[in-house]
């Protein structure tokens, strides 16, 4: 690249198709939380609850000193509401989807994209 020219800018299109695939990967790791946990509900319910729990985190998490613990016990009432579940079987369903991003993001890096995240899904 000539020293003059300048990189062309990111758009938001660059930036959103990125993110949508990568909530879709957020529910698809909820979705098989609720299936192996409790009753599973529909995929796209499973994706507005990443939805849900990927604000709740991101607006609870920079909070200095306890803001990951706050965050982490907000994302599990979220799965609470959303599936009308108990404290215990919803931090399941958590811990389910969690170790399902995370081989999906694993695999997905394998075949060369790995620019992923799971939004909706803490640590993945």
């Amino acid at each position: 690249m000539p020293p003059f020219a300048q990189p062309a800018p990111i758009g938001l299109e660059d930036r959103l198709l990125p993110f949508a695939v990568s909530l879709l990967v957020g529910g698809a790791a909820l979705h098989a939380g609720t299936y192996v946990v409790s009753d599973a509900r529909d995929y796209a319910h499973a994706v507005l609850t990443a939805l849900f729990g990927a604000l709740v985190w991101a607006v609870l998490e920079p909070i200095p000193l306890l803001g990951g613990l706050l965050a982490l016990v907000a994302w599990v009432a979220v799965l609470r509401w959303r599936y009308r579940l108990g404290w215990w079987r919803s931090a399941g369903v958590g811990v389910v989807a969690w170790v399902a991003a995370v081989v999906v993001l694993a695999a997905l890096e394998l075949v060369g994209i790995g620019s992923l995240q799971a939004p909706g899904v803490p640590g993945a």
